[in-house]
């Protein structure tokens, strides 16, 4: 894969606030240009009281960014899945053979805007039932991560994965994460029984 620099993370009233913070976090501790945008306003609520301050708001930029990636939340995914502006851009990325990624409840907006049909994916426990009513011919699968390449689509299942996540989307970019693993403890905490 080559080396792409630029990610954007869409952030939607009653998103899963640690999904998003920890790509942006670890993508910018690895010198990703990485950019918060807001769905609606630059100050995003999130589903758990925390405010969250964008660096932008959505617009065409959103087609220039080499993966575009969607936190979770229930209502946050709701909002992504129910926006017109967001999902024309999201068909264009898809056209022009952008990578994209969600997680949690966020691949049912993918499917909404059909760009799982035929795709290998995960999500949180429960939404693939949502998602098999849209999509056709996705395939389910419980990883913590799914990269379906042909697709250029990414997915994670929840809380808990969002460094997986996180690491995978670096990963896609072509960077080599040991070492921001390492310095994380993620590579302890994944030797622990």
């Amino acid at each position: 894969m080559i080396f792409v620099s630029r990610v954007a993370v869409v952030f939607a009233p009653g998103c899963e606030e640690v999904e998003g913070l920890s790509v942006v976090d670890v993508l910018r501790r690895m010198g990703v240009d990485t950019t918060m945008v807001g769905l609606e306003n630059k100050q995003v609520p999130g589903a758990h009281g925390i405010e969250l301050t964008c660096d932008t708001t959505l617009d065409d930029h959103l087609l220039d960014y080499d993966i575009v990636a969607f936190p979770g939340g229930r209502g946050g995914a709701e909002k992504l899945g129910a926006n017109q502006q967001l999902a024309d851009l999201m068909q264009k990325r898809n056209a022009a053979g952008k990578w994209d990624a969600a997680m949690c409840a966020a691949p049912t907006a993918l499917a909404k805007y059909g760009l799982l049909d035929g795709c290998d994916y995960t999500c949180f426990p429960g939404f693939e039932k949502q998602i098999s009513q849209v999509a056709k011919n996705a395939h389910f699968k419980e990883d913590i991560t799914v990269v379906d390449v042909g697709h250029k689509i990414i997915t994670s299942r929840g809380p808990a994965t969002a460094w997986a996540f996180a690491y995978q989307i670096a990963e896609v970019l072509g960077l080599d994460t040991k070492q921001i693993k390492h310095e994380m403890l993620y590579d302890y905490l994944m030797t622990q029984k």
